[in-house]
């Protein structure tokens, strides 16, 4: 049991056995008194040394208990604070992961959608390349040779020798040589150019790919060539006038 002396300081193991020490002494005291009480004035009085303490002896024990329970309190306020301080740094590292995960997905849905690239237009075929015209001689020979190749073309027949012959008898390979004296002239269709064919002849088996003048001397050999074949098998047969 404790009691409060002067204060809020309490008694400690030794002020309680001195305590005790006065109450025995007290005790005995009466019991004198109580034997002889008539004697009880001339019985001296028992002189109590009283027992030398402090408020500090009798608050040391709870000066210790308090400063240990001030740490520990101290010490649960302290992880109290820590864990509040380390919930709410948490709570803000979670607020502003997902404030970012929200201005992402934000700043995705605003991005606009690129279209896709268009198909490139197929590439047109290249067109064939122009046949690369053979070149062929201003003169007897380089028309002679174009005739021919002509004629080829058209399964028309004739040689070189055969058409050179009668272009040499005919006009002696003058393309704009005329007969104005013959009968056809004095029908008035005179023969005209390399191989003396009249208008009606050359119209009538005009080479196509050639010229329409009587005059031109490849459409002349070709028309020539095309009616001699026709009336003698080839331009070859022909011998004389035809």
């Amino acid at each position: 049991m404790r009691s409060t002396i002067t204060g809020t300081a309490r008694l400690t193991k030794t002020h309680k056995l001195s305590a005790a020490g006065i109450t025995v002494a007290m005790g005995a005291a009466a019991v004198a008194m109580a034997v002889t009480p008539g004697q009880a004035a001339e019985t001296p009085s028992i002189a109590v040394k009283p027992v030398a303490w402090t408020t500090t002896d009798l608050g040391a024990h709870d000066h210790v208990g308090t400063q240990s329970d001030k740490a520990a309190a101290k010490a649960k306020a302290d992880a109290a604070a820590a864990k509040v301080k380390a919930d709410a740094a948490a709570k803000a590292k979670a607020d502003k992961a997902r404030a970012d995960q929200q201005a992402a997905s934000r700043s995705q849905a605003r991005t606009p959608v690129k279209p896709a690239p268009a198909k490139p237009a197929p590439a047109k075929p290249a067109a064939p390349a122009a046949p690369v015209k053979k070149a062929y001689a201003d003169n007897l020979d380089g028309w002679i040779k174009e005739s021919l190749d002509i004629l080829k073309s058209k399964n028309i027949p004739a040689s070189y020798e055969g058409i050179k012959r009668n272009v040499m008898r005919e006009s002696t390979g003058n393309p704009r040589a005329i007969n104005d004296w013959d009968i056809n002239a004095a029908n008035g269709v005179p023969s005209k150019g390399l191989l003396q064919i009249i208008d009606p002849t050359f119209k009538a088996y005009h080479v196509e790919g050639t010229s329409w003048d009587p005059y031109d001397p490849v459409a002349n050999i070709t028309a020539s060539c095309n009616y001699a074949a026709d009336k003698y098998g080839s331009m070859d047969n022909v011998n004389s006038a035809y």
